[in-house]
């Protein structure tokens, strides 16, 4: 840190307002238009448009106090802590709800500059620090936080980073986003070559049911309670597959399977709904998972599983987005000799590598580029930021 740069305490160039207690917003506050309440999604998707609830005009003369105002930083005090956001002019008049931070600096502060030290990993490991709660993180009190030290320069020099992290940090977010505009277009190359073939397919060979291509479809129950384990053991070494994709949808080991043929599953609810998963293995599908097992003289098990990846599967107008037996079975597909659906599958593994290392170059690019954010950032509030940042993004 340069020596000209003075250490000073956050509540010294911030004046703090923590929202309200949860008991002052309660359900029978709310209104259909009026006042808005900001939430934390507010800090963390840096956006002010979006209001779930509103309070009468009433209510808001009550919690003046925390009325947010064009200029202050708000900051998100649980789960997702230390994300903050500038508010910017033309907000709706609103208050904040009790899982926000107002901070509003005093003179010779520039808000940039504060917005940019809060996004730096010395403020996050600071903010972990003094953060309790097992499950659900919440920052400590508004006395510690505003203890949290940071290095402030004069404020023409504030504005000087300012304007350089600005430049950089811009270059670096262009970056990423054509990185990931690349990566999507690889994901969406292989999905686009698959859904070719299966078209050609369908129209040379037509299609069948794929009810008439498998020995059974059938959707899984309740978990088991009495021979139940969260991890394998000698005893419960049967896995138990539920909708979940993460995992690859694996809840827990039993000791006793309900499918011993190899089998495609499909998650028929959730947010995971249409997720299909080869299981070669002995297993006891959960939570109404859909169980295809194909005919082998007919199919091949990975045939079966690119054919109903390339299906425009259509999900349940409920609340829960979900599939049902009867959907799946009103699928058809095409179904060439099993001599070509294994030169297809053939095709599509290799595409598949070549998709995969892709997605493992353009995913380190995208490291990259967040590990230079951070430097840049470190640089800054080091006082070793320079003009020709640019040069190295």
């Amino acid at each position: 840190m340069k020596k000209s740069w003075e250490i000073k305490k956050l509540g010294d160039v911030c004046n703090f307002v923590r929202g309200p207690f949860g008991g002052s917003l309660k359900k029978e506050c709310f209104v259909e238009d009026g006042f808005a309440v900001y939430e934390q999604q507010h800090a963390i998707n840096n956006q002010f448009d979006e209001i779930r609830y509103f309070i009468d005009e009433a209510k808001f003369k009550e919690m003046k106090r925390f009325e947010l105002l064009a200029g202050d930083l708000i900051m998100s005090c649980s789960g997702t802590m230390g994300k903050a956001a500038i508010v910017p002019n033309g907000i709706k008049k609103g208050v904040i709800n009790q899982a926000l931070l107002k901070l509003t600096p005093k003179s010779n502060l520039n808000i940039q500059f504060l917005k940019y030290w809060m996004d730096s990993e010395d403020f996050k490991i600071s903010i972990s620090k003094h953060s309790k709660g097992a499950a659900i993180k919440n920052v400590a009190s508004v006395q510690i936080l505003k203890s949290i030290s940071l290095p402030i320069p004069n404020i023409e020099e504030q504005n000087h980073i300012v304007s350089i992290l600005d430049e950089a940090l811009v270059l670096a977010e262009q970056a990423k986003e054509n990185v990931q505009c690349n990566l999507q277009n690889a994901k969406d190359l292989f999905q686009s070559e698959k859904n070719q073939v299966f078209e050609n397919l369908a129209k040379r060979e037509g299609k069948v049911p794929i009810a008439s291509v498998c020995n059974e479809i059938f959707a899984g129950g309740d978990a088991p309670k009495g021979n139940f384990s969260d991890e394998k053991t000698e005893k419960y070494s049967i896995p138990i597959f539920a909708n979940a994709v993460g995992r690859k949808g694996l809840y827990g080991f039993t000791d006793v399977s309900r499918v011993t043929e190899p089998s495609i599953t499909i998650a028929g609810r959730g947010s995971g709904t249409g997720y299909a998963e080869i299981r070669y293995e002995p297993f006891f599908p959960i939570v109404r998972l859909i169980v295809l097992t194909p005919n082998i003289e007919k199919i091949t098990l990975e045939f079966l599983k690119y054919a109903i990846q390339s299906l425009d599967i259509l999900i349940s107008g409920s609340a829960i987005p979900q599939l049902t037996i009867p959907m799946i079975k009103g699928y058809s597909l095409p179904l060439p000799s099993l001599k070509e659906q294994e030169k297809i599958v053939y095709q599509f593994g290799t595409l598949a590598v070549e998709t995969k290392n892709l997605e493992n170059i353009y995913q380190q690019k995208l490291n990259a580029l967040e590990e230079l954010k951070k430097s840049i950032l470190q640089k800054a509030f080091s006082g070793e930021l320079t003009k020709h940042l640019h040069a190295t993004v």
